[in-house]
């Protein structure tokens, strides 16, 4: 991907991989310049979030970028908070990430997914309001969906290491699969790294 395909990609939109009755719908920031190029999620080399997924137990194998489709058929989705690709999420204004999470829920509310997970908990503060929010499963429901703020992906946010990370995801896909299977009980509280760096996907 040369320098200039990366800055065409700038402010494009990336389509969602969603359906409807979704187990999980997991929610980016915003697409990376690399995703707007490709039109795959999450598929800057540096970002973590596809052998996360793998190592939480969410897919059978990791899979690339290009395969994202094939997420459907585990009951899981992509979206983001702001659809047009930058280069980092702080070249997103207040307002931006605002109207977001009201489509957002708007989108969450019309195609049903169990739970929705922020992928990135500052933005998750930032588009509902929620200043005080941590990493891990949230009081509030959006659309209908139960909610689960996870790390940041990003290569860039050090606070988080692929087991540390793996880990929270695990704790969500085993909420989701004790919601499956009708018990009731709630998840463990989340651990002491709850700190996360403002930064892209």
């Amino acid at each position: 991907m040369t320098p200039e395909e990366l800055l065409a990609a700038r402010d494009r939109i990336v389509p969602d991989v969603v359906a409807g009755g979704l187990r999980v719908l997991f929610c980016g920031i915003n697409p990376s310049l690399m995703t707007g190029a490709t039109g795959h999620h999450f598929a800057h080399p540096g970002n973590r979030f596809w052998p996360v997924l793998h190592l939480s137990g969410f897919t059978p194998r990791q899979l690339k970028p290009s395969e994202q489709n094939e997420l459907l058929a585990h009951g899981l989705g992509i979206t983001n908070v702001v659809a047009r690709a930058t280069a980092r999420a702080d070249e997103l204004s207040t307002a931006e990430f605002r109207e977001g999470g009201e489509l957002l829920s708007a989108k969450v509310e019309q195609l049903k997914p169990s739970w929705l997970a922020v992928v990135g908990v500052t933005a998750y503060r930032t588009a509902f309001g929620e200043r005080r929010a941590q990493i891990g499963p949230q009081e509030r429901t959006i659309g209908g969906a139960r909610v689960w703020a996870l790390p940041n992906p990003s290569g860039l946010n050090a606070h988080w290491t692929v087991r540390t990370m793996a880990e929270e995801f695990a704790r969500l896909r085993s909420a989701v699969g004790q919601e499956a299977r009708g018990t009731s009980a709630r998840p463990a509280p989340p651990g002491r790294r709850t700190a996360e760096r403002p930064c892209g996907p």
